[in-house]
């Protein structure tokens, strides 16, 4: 099925930057020495460099790979993702040949631009479980990691605002577990669809999914409505909240875009001081620069240890084996790597509906910021969080690998295709499945010495018993979802995957052959306790043995949250920002 095709030219172009705080060259930087160096300005990085600069006796610098986010009107346009993650601002990683899923090799998106991944992702806005959070709390023996203790950060970093169309919130979120001061937009789904009523039909028909009025209570088992980071129509980002012209002119706060952080270095002849960074572009290294207090590593969960790597922190022997000589032993960096898998599944439907016109809807947003291009084409207005039955026969042979009876297994985003695509074979509606509690394990890892080269990207996905049970059992969920009354003079039959795939084993190669990764990576450099012989860092997230060098992005989850990664990486960098200020005595 193909999107109907869009003049877009104009919405991929930058209009050059207004503001004087955000640098594209080394040498125009007005300071040699920082206090502290952020490396990344995605979706963690601007909230650390933020909330530190909140205090004006420290200086702060951003190192951006990508270009700045100013002027870039497809970031801003709900409607445009698929076409941001295409464009220029993405890193173009791919996956190696999977294994378990047809030797295929699946494309890996990356933010390469201030704001990240929260610049062309699909704004989904979910804390994960209680028990997601409480588990890292239990495994880093460190209770300020429970889910009681961040909420206040998950508070701080929200501001709950009305949707798009105006509409009358009443019903679909409860404001007692919402912030309404915060940094980011956020709001329900502000472009009604005709399946809307059939879906909370199917809520009253259908035991199986009861409707939950705000999924980010903590426990979201049920049906609710969708949230997502849409402020008035506008994508809100990292890059728009925390680097609003107000916070960019504070004269303590320099962001460098279009330049590579390589390598992190030790400091002054000490091995386990790391406060110096190694900057590069265009394949080749320009300088150095050396920070103060530290240096924060907020790239990523695929591009944090490919710097530590490069930077001979990592396993001996695999460093050794490709010439990076070995600086600090920590075997943990770049395993670990958790994603969960993705597919969509498709039905035909007794739709009339004409197919929206992609350039009517771009010039109505471009006049009033409404219309369909205020959601993401890849984002429902609701969504289903379940879990498996208690009897599933998978836990005979299988321990429940989510964090607790609060925590979903599975999510289901119920989707309005017929009037979104034109096909010869009529309209549709679609399920996006997401498999939330993996127990496959991949890696990130390096292919040679040189730093400029891709990482090499293993989600193994799909590689366990239980994550291809379950992932099958999302599709059956999901048969049901369609199969209830609500439905019967609507959806026509299965499409994707046809109908005469009925055994399990038409469903394992489906999704074997289509799914993907949800780019959801997470756990590289995991959290552990503070004397445990394996992970990367310590509860505050400094680095195991080594001075000067704190993680703060989504490569530190010890597991990955039942849900999107987006908002426990705002809570990480709310969180972090505020031990950092503790550290150093300038809360």
């Amino acid at each position: 099925m193909a999107r109907q095709p869009l003049l877009l030219s104009v919405f991929l172009l930058a209009i050059p930057s207004a503001l004087g705080r955000i640098y594209g060259g080394i040498n125009n930087l007005p300071l040699v020495e920082y206090d502290f160096i952020v490396v990344g300005g995605g979706t963690a990085g601007p909230v650390v460099a933020n909330r530190l600069t909140e205090n004006p006796q420290l200086n702060v610098l951003v190192v951006e790979a990508g270009p700045s986010h100013e002027g870039v009107l497809v970031t801003e346009v709900p409607g445009l993702m698929l076409q941001v993650q295409s464009s220029g601002y993405d890193w173009n990683y791919t996956t190696i040949p999977q294994s378990t899923m047809n030797q295929r090799i699946l494309r890996y998106p990356r933010g390469f631009i201030l704001g990240g991944c929260s610049s062309h992702n699909s704004m989904f806005w979910s804390r994960g479980s209680s028990d997601d959070w409480n588990r890292w709390a239990s495994v880093s023996k460190d209770s300020s990691w429970s889910w009681k203790n961040v909420f206040p950060f998950m508070i701080k970093n929200e501001r709950w605002t009305t949707p798009a169309d105006q509409h009358d919130q009443t019903g679909e979120f409860d404001p007692s577990v919402h912030g309404f001061h915060g940094s980011i937009g956020v709001s329900t789904a502000g472009y009604p669809t005709k399946i809307d009523s059939r879906v909370l039909q199917t809520t009253q028909e259908l035991e199986e999914f009861p409707f939950l009025s705000d999924y980010n209570g903590g426990r979201p088992i049920g049906l609710s409505w969708y949230q997502g980071n849409v402020d008035h129509g506008v994508r809100s980002t990292a890059a728009t909240a925390y680097f609003a012209p107000e916070f960019l002119n504070r004269p303590n706060l320099h962001v460098l875009v279009n330049t590579k952080v390589t390598r992190v270095l030790p400091t002054a002849q000490k091995t386990n001081v790391f406060r110096t960074v190694e900057l590069g572009n265009d394949n080749r290294t320009l300088r150095q620069l050396t920070a103060r207090k530290e240096v924060i590593l907020s790239a990523g969960a695929i591009n944090t240890p490919h710097i530590l790597l490069h930077s001979g922190i990592g396993d001996a022997n695999e460093l050794q084996n490709l010439g990076v000589p070995l600086l600090h032993s920590l075997p943990s960096v770049g395993k670990n790597m958790t994603d969960q898998p993705y597919v969509s599944l498709v039905w035909t439907v007794n739709s009339t509906a004409p197919p929206i016109n992609g350039t009517a809807a771009l010039e109505e947003w471009n006049k009033t910021h409404t219309g369909p291009f205020t959601m993401s084409p890849t984002a429902s207005n609701h969504i289903a969080f379940l879990r498996l039955p208690n009897d599933s026969s998978i836990f005979q042979t299988n321990l429940d690998p989510a964090a607790g009876t609060n925590t979903p297994h599975m999510e289901l985003t119920p989707l309005d295709n017929g009037g979104l695509f034109q096909t010869s074979n009529g309209s549709f509606v679609s399920m996006g499945i997401t498999f939330l509690t993996p127990t496959s394990r991949g890696s990130v890892s390096i292919t040679s010495s040189d730093p400029f080269d891709p990482p090499r990207i293993d989600p193994n996905l799909l590689a366990s018993e239980f994550d291809i049970f379950t992932f099958r059992e999302t599709v059956k969920a999901s048969q049901r979802f369609f199969a209830a009354p609500a439905w019967n003079d609507y959806v026509i039959a299965p499409f994707q995957p046809p109908a005469n795939a009925t055994s399990d084993e038409d469903l394992d190669a489906y999704l074997r052959g289509s799914a993907i990764a949800s780019s959801h990576g997470s756990g590289t450099c995991a959290m552990s306790t503070q004397d445990a012989p394996y992970g990367v860092v310590n509860p505050d997230l400094r680095v195991k043995g080594i001075e000067g060098l704190r993680i703060v992005d989504a490569s530190i989850m010890p597991f990955v949250p039942a849900g999107h990664t987006q908002v426990p990486v705002y809570v990480i960098a709310e969180k972090a920002a505020h031990m950092i200020k503790a550290a150093w005595n300038l809360v």
